[in-house]
């Protein structure tokens, strides 16, 4: 097969054709260009240039991935006669270009003027990010965006939708129309939300988003957050929290969890939102202080919470295999074991966190031991257990014997019914205490409303009144 030349047109505009890539072009034993939709196509016929396009190709192509296809069998079909020399506008964001690449038929390649050398001239900022409308990342960083080759509106539609969870609909862009013959493409501000809504698009359209200052953002990221917490405990920072250190915040920690918590069970979602935020705040607020202590960095906790979903999950990212929920959880505490060193089920049970609260240890600790095979056979057969402990916890304090002990086994017990019949004990005793002070709420409405005074009811009056309260 003959060589395959990339070369690269630039915006499409005959002012931005390099010498050298004209020089080549001239040459060309066989010259293809991937579109003569375009400026430069038109000079080139005024030169003289012979050419061969590919937009006969569009029509045959069902979809963006076949087209794709179809150029590269075209352009490597042409190599077989002679030479080829192939223009797009950007080959570093060109498919067709990629796919010839990856087929290892790309011989040389003919820089030129990218499509994006106005608008980074005018974004003023040392850095910018490049990327294509179709490969925004997942993840949008501090740096000014430049988004190349919006060639169409279903694309800026798309696009303007995933920025908006970034940016607010305000969010000022500088818009870059075709380029045609107007080398110059002079921008223009829109808000985000008119992104889809401008008059024309091809590939050398493209938006650049600046950074705003901090406080005039509408949507804010993880990035943000840290920025925030840098002011704060930075020079000329908040007292108080320049005050904190590791220890003084954790009460919070445990605070921010609880509250998340309390917010999922209520099912509020914006609520669940701001209290993720506050446990957020509290990761990033450690990480600050870690750092100034030389204690850990923000680095270390993502980088350990990686490697450890990385690998805990070989059967997404290496060879193991788990097909099933029970499977990944099996795998997961084999992984721990040989992980922690842990040479038996009573290390596992020891490795369990003493500063969980109690019922969550308690069924942690029982379901370490359920691995093993030691458990109750069924939920009837632990709730007779708990009557079991219930007795003997009665016995002593009728003997008046202390029932510590019993009364300790009767909550671990309680732990295991709760367990087995597929609820969390935490939740549970949440449901109970909420219904207590509902009830008791109830009761106390209903004596007043009979202008009596608990204290001085019997007990036989306080029971009807308790019942009472239990009919909603």
């Amino acid at each position: 097969m003959n060589p395959i030349t990339i070369l690269a047109l630039g915006t499409g505009s005959r002012e931005d054709l390099t010498l050298g890539a004209l020089r080549r072009m001239k040459d060309a034993k066989k010259l293809i260009l991937r579109t003569g939709e375009a400026d430069c196509a038109e000079y080139l016929k005024e030169q003289g240039i012979a050419f061969d396009t590919l937009d006969h190709l569009y029509d045959q192509a069902e979809d963006f991935e076949e087209l794709t296809e179809l150029c590269a069998d075209a352009i490597l079909k042409a190599a077989q006669e002679a030479p080829v020399v192939y223009a797009v506008l950007d080959p570093e964001r060109d498919e067709t270009v990629l796919e010839l690449r990856k087929r290892g038929a790309v011989s040389d390649e003919v820089p030129g003027v990218p499509l994006s050398a106005r608008a980074l001239a005018e974004a003023g900022f040392p850095s910018v990010y490049r990327c294509a409308a179709n490969q925004l990342p997942e993840t949008i960083g501090d740096l000014p965006l430049l988004i190349e080759e919006i060639d169409d509106r279903l694309l800026a539609g798309e696009l303007k939708l995933r920025l908006l969870e970034v940016y607010g609909e305000d969010q000022p862009v500088r818009f870059y129309p075709p380029a045609g013959q107007d080398v110059k493409r002079t921008s223009r501000t829109i808000r985000l939300e008119d992104l889809d809504r401008q008059k024309d698009y091809d590939r050398t359209v493209c938006a650049l988003i600046l950074p705003l200052p901090l406080k005039d953002k509408q949507r804010y990221t993880f990035s943000d957050l840290v920025h925030v917490m840098a002011v704060l405990r930075g020079e000329n920072g908040c007292p108080w929290d320049l005050s904190q250190d590791h220890h003084s915040l954790r009460p919070y920690l445990i605070e921010e969890a609880y509250e998340t918590a309390a917010a999922i069970d209520e099912e509020d979602w914006d609520h669940v939102a701001e209290e993720l935020g506050d446990v957020l705040l509290q990761v990033v607020f450690q990480a600050n202080i870690g750092r100034q202590y030389g204690t850990f960095e923000l680095s270390d906790i993502t980088t350990a919470i990686c490697k450890k979903m990385i690998e805990r999950h070989p059967h997404i990212f290496s060879e193991a295999k788990a097909d099933t929920a029970e499977a990944v959880t099996e795998n997961w505490e084999e992984i721990k074991r040989r992980q922690r060193h842990l040479a038996n089920v009573s290390d596992a049970m020891k490795d369990v966190s003493r500063g969980l609260p109690p019922l969550m240890r308690a069924e942690k600790v029982q379901k370490k031991a359920a691995l093993a095979g030691f458990d109750f056979e069924s939920p009837e057969a632990a709730v007779q257990k708990v009557h079991e402990e219930a007795d003997e916890a009665l016995s002593r304090i009728r003997a008046g014997e202390s029932p510590d002990e019993a009364l300790g086994d009767l909550l671990f017990a309680c732990v295991s019914a709760a367990r087995l019949a597929n609820a969390e004990c935490e939740t549970l005793l949440l449901a109970a205490t909420e219904m207590f002070i509902q009830r008791y709420t109830r009761m106390e409405s209903r004596i007043n409303r009979d202008k009596k005074e608990l204290k001085s009811l019997t007990l036989q009056e306080k029971d009807v009144y308790w019942k009472s309260s239990k009919q909603l």
